[in-house]
C-alpha cells in the first residue's frame, strides 16, 4: 500500500513539473541581433511562432508585430517586446516560489482554476532561452488567426481576479479559462493552441512535454 502510494506521488509530481514555470529557463541572454530583429516573421508559407521546452514545459511564441491590430489586447503592457510567449498552468501552483506535495496533488487530482503566463521576450526565444529546446513552425494565414483567436480566449477577462507579477520582470500572469488536472496540462493546453492552428497535433494523451515535442520534430 506504501509503496502504491509513493509511486502515485512520483507520478504526479512528475507530470506535474509539466506546469513548473518558465522560469526553469535560463535568464534572458538578449543580442543586438535579437534585439534589432523586430519586423514582422511572416514568411511565404504564412507565419512562423515557435514551441518552447524545458523538458517539463511548453509553450507558444510568436512574434509581437505578427499580431494583428487590436487582438489580445494584454500585448499592451509589453509595448518594447519583441516576442511574446503564453503559457498556461494552474493557478495556485504555476506562480508559487515552493511547490509542495500537497499542492501538486491537489492541482493534479480536482479540477482547479488556471493563469495564463504572457511575457514580453526581448528577442528570439532562441536567445532568451538558450538551453531550452525550441522547435519553429509555419502557419498559414488561417491557421495564425485561429491560434491567435485561441491565446485571446483563454484570457478569462471576466474574472474578479487581477493580474499579477509574472516570473520576469517582463512578464505578468492573467486569470485564463479552463481548468488544470491531471488529463489537462500545459502541454495539453499547447497542444490544443496548435491543433486550432491546423497542424497535426494529437491532444488528447499529450500530458507531458516529451508527449508533445516529439510529434514537434
Amino acid at each position: 500500500m506504501r509503496a502504491a502510494i509513493a509511486f502515485s506521488a512520483i507520478i504526479a509530481m512528475t507530470l506535474s513539473a509539466g506546469c513548473q514555470s518558465p522560469g526553469a529557463f535560463e535568464g534572458p541572454r538578449p543580442s543586438a541581433e535579437g534585439l534589432s530583429n523586430k519586423q514582422s516573421n511572416s514568411n511565404q508559407a504564412g507565419y512562423s511562432i515557435y514551441v518552447a521546452s524545458n523538458g517539463w514545459h511548453t509553450s507558444i511564441v510568436l512574434a509581437r508585430s505578427d499580431l494583428p491590430a487590436g487582438a489580445i489586447p494584454e500585448a499592451d503592457d509589453f509595448p518594447g517586446a519583441a516576442y511574446l510567449e503564453f503559457s498556461w498552468g494552474d493557478a495556485r501552483y504555476f506562480p508559487a516560489s515552493e511547490k509542495g506535495l500537497g499542492m501538486t496533488m491537489s492541482a493534479l487530482l480536482t479540477p482547479t482554476p488556471a493563469v495564463l503566463h504572457l511575457a514580453g521576450l526581448p528577442a528570439r526565444p532562441r536567445i532568451v532561452f538558450p538551453t531550452a529546446e525550441v522547435v519553429e513552425l509555419n502557419l498559414t494565414s488561417e491557421g495564425f488567426r485561429a491560434l491567435v483567436t485561441y491565446l485571446d480566449e483563454t484570457f478569462a477577462r471576466d474574472s474578479a481576479q487581477p493580474s499579477n507579477q509574472g516570473l520576469y520582470r517582463f512578464s505578468r500572469f492573467y486569470p485564463a479559462t479552463g481548468n488544470f488536472h491531471l488529463f489537462n496540462t500545459c502541454n495539453t493546453w499547447t497542444a490544443r493552441g496548435l491543433a486550432a492552428a491546423d497542424l497535426p497535433v494529437t491532444v488528447t494523451g499529450t500530458l507531458q512535454a516529451e508527449d508533445l515535442m516529439a510529434q514537434l520534430r
